[in-house]
């Protein structure tokens, strides 16, 4: 069956065609304004991702179109279709060609995933309180302060978010910054940011929650470093004890189960 392709035409009508697609898909603002140093880097990933999408698709509707253009039965034909016993190269190529491209995608995922999270010297660290159906965040280099509904962000500094669920599953989600982190209870998550843009934004739980999930939301402004130290020098609220003892009980790898013997 094989011989019977016309395999450079097939190649070309795949190539022309994820050419096509690619340019429009690419063309289109995915994910809207980036507003963190991580932002290029995961849209660059997602524009490559499109790309090798794009060519499989191609391959597949291809392939697909000429098999219903060839091998259509012709009018009046009743009998059995030709028996095929299988293609050892056809079957080689199917499955060679998804590894390797799974292969690439996880490869330079993980070097963007490194990029993004590489700790900086000297990071802000945050936590972050969620619970239904509200978010609040501490500042302990800050002295403790503490503030409800409105996250203050300095422009271009590291910031390590430590994430803290009271009851359920949550998600730390600021689109803009293209990062997003689960906040799993009894476990202390992180999530690294450097905010590049000056401006407004939202903070939305992307985890179902509950009833109330869609109005989970917190404004989230990010400001000069000497508008930052303005604000937080002016938060006169401190984090309340129940938070603090939620710091201290989480733990940054699983908690071991009750009743699990340390297994």
């Amino acid at each position: 069956m094989m011989g019977r392709l016309p395999i450079a035409k097939m190649l070309a009508a795949t190539i022309a065609l994820a050419a096509v697609l690619s340019a429009v898909m690419v063309s289109i603002n995915w994910d809207g304004q980036e507003a963190s140093t991580a932002a290029p880097k995961i849209d660059d990933l997602l524009n490559v991702m499109i790309v090798l999408s794009s060519f499989v698709f191609a391959l597949v509707v291809v392939m697909l179109a000429y098999a219903l253009w060839k091998f259509r039965a012709k009018p009046g034909d009743e009998s059995d279709g030709e028996p095929i016993h299988g293609n050892t190269r056809l079957e080689v190529a199917w499955t060679l060609i998804p590894t390797i491209i799974v292969l690439f995608g996880a490869g330079y995922s993980w070097v963007v995933l490194n990029e993004i999270e590489k700790p900086a010297d000297d990071p802000l660290i945050i936590d972050v309180f969620s619970q239904q159906f509200a978010w609040s965040f501490g500042y302990p280099e800050n002295g403790g302060r503490y503030s409800q509904g409105e996250l203050h962000v300095p422009l271009n500094r590291q910031i390590h978010f430590k994430l803290h669920a009271q009851d359920v599953i949550h998600s730390f989600w600021v689109p803009e910054w293209r990062i997003k982190k689960d906040n799993v209870p009894g476990i202390t998550t992180t999530a690294i940011v450097t905010p590049d843009k000056v401006g407004t934004y939202q903070l939305i739980c992307t985890e179902l929650c509950g009833f109330g999930h869609a109005s989970m939301r917190a404004k989230v402004i990010v400001e000069k470093p000497a508008d930052f130290r303005k604000w937080v020098a002016g938060v006169k609220d401190r984090v309340p004890q129940p938070y603090k003892e939620s710091i201290l009980r989480d733990t940054e790898t699983n908690p071991v189960l009750e009743g699990a013997g340390g297994a």
